[in-house]
């Protein structure tokens, strides 16, 4: 970890993966373009620390950085050019966005001189991209990249995690300053306190007909394991919620079927008539719930409960 403490003249683009590396970033997924050639020379510079993966469409390269996340709990980084490598981007930012994927894009941008202008490729970003991401912002000065990438990290695996948008205008990345490396980010989750579970605890006890949907990103193999046993421990019925049937192993005798697209009309039966209903990560979505009609909104038969953090998950039913 970088104490921060000395401050180091850098071009932007240097700055910029410097922060990267600073962050833990290993990896990560781009299509070339001439608005961030900064950048993509301070790469090659990185190339022993951090693995580029070049891509032949910007719609491929979002794609492959939201899945990198999805499997690591890491946010996927994802390089594109300005105007058409946005747009084309966009398709994975969404994902990201309805999945609750720790993503960061970072897309070039025209330069100071030219903004506003209707510059050649120049989108307004914080337009484009403003109801699908947690954070949409353009770093127009060079000495704030290391302050704007680590809100980025902190932003995108905080609370919900999601993705996150930083515009990096063309001459910001080619200009020179002298600015100090920040801390590495920590990922903050919201957790449950004894008294929720000793709650939930007692709407499991009182349960007849309960049922659990696990969905969401940043599980650890570890967090997996510890529901499993929680569930065998708990004798619940676990669903999976759309596009994460992978959070519990589906060869298990606890395990009764995703909870998605084509859903099996005995699991929605099931989930329509249960009296509680625990869902841990994921969103109760449409195509969760069937358009809406498992889970009624605006005020559900079932009992919900629904614990947000599953990065650590210790429950010990065994007390109950």
């Amino acid at each position: 970890m970088n104490d921060g403490a000395q401050a180091r003249s850098r071009s932007g683009g240097q700055i910029l993966i410097d922060a990267l590396k600073v962050h833990g970033v290993e990896t990560a997924f781009c299509v070339p373009g001439e608005s961030y050639l900064a950048a993509l020379d301070a790469l090659y510079d990185a190339r022993e620390a951090i693995r580029l993966i070049v891509c032949r469409q910007d719609g491929g390269a979002s794609y492959m950085s939201e899945a990198w996340a999805k499997v690591t709990g890491r946010p996927g980084i994802c390089f594109v050019t300005r105007g058409p490598g946005a747009a084309n981007a966009s398709i994975g930012v969404h994902t990201a966005c309805q999945d609750s994927t720790p993503m960061i894009l970072l897309v070039g941008q025209v330069g100071g001189d030219f903004a506003e202008r209707e510059a050649f490729q120049e989108m307004d970003y914080r337009r484009m991209f403003g109801q699908m991401s947690k954070w949409v912002a353009s770093v127009d000065r060079a000495e704030r990249i290391p302050e704007m990438v680590s809100h980025a990290f902190h932003c995108a695996m905080s609370g919900r995690p999601g993705p996150v948008v930083l515009a990096l205008p063309e001459d910001m990345l080619s200009s020179t300053v002298a600015v100090a490396d920040t801390h590495r980010y920590q990922a903050v989750q919201a957790s449950p306190s004894p008294e929720d579970m000793n709650k939930l605890g007692a709407i499991l006890a009182q349960a007849r007909r309960p049922l659990c949907i696990l969905g969401g990103t940043v599980w650890t193999r570890e967090a997996c394991a510890d529901f499993r046993r929680f569930a065998e421990s708990a004798g619940l019925p676990v669903a999976c919620a759309f596009r994460f049937q992978d959070l519990f192993d589906n060869r298990h005798p606890n395990y009764v079927g995703d909870a998605g697209i084509g859903i099996n009309p005995k699991l929605a039966g099931r989930i329509r008539e249960a009296d509680a209903l625990l869902v841990v990560g994921a969103r109760l979505g449409e195509m969760t719930t069937g358009g809406y009609s498992l889970v009624v909104p605006p005020v559900p038969a079932q009992r919900l409960s629904w614990p947000r953090s599953r990065a650590t998950w210790v429950p010990s039913p065994s007390a109950w």
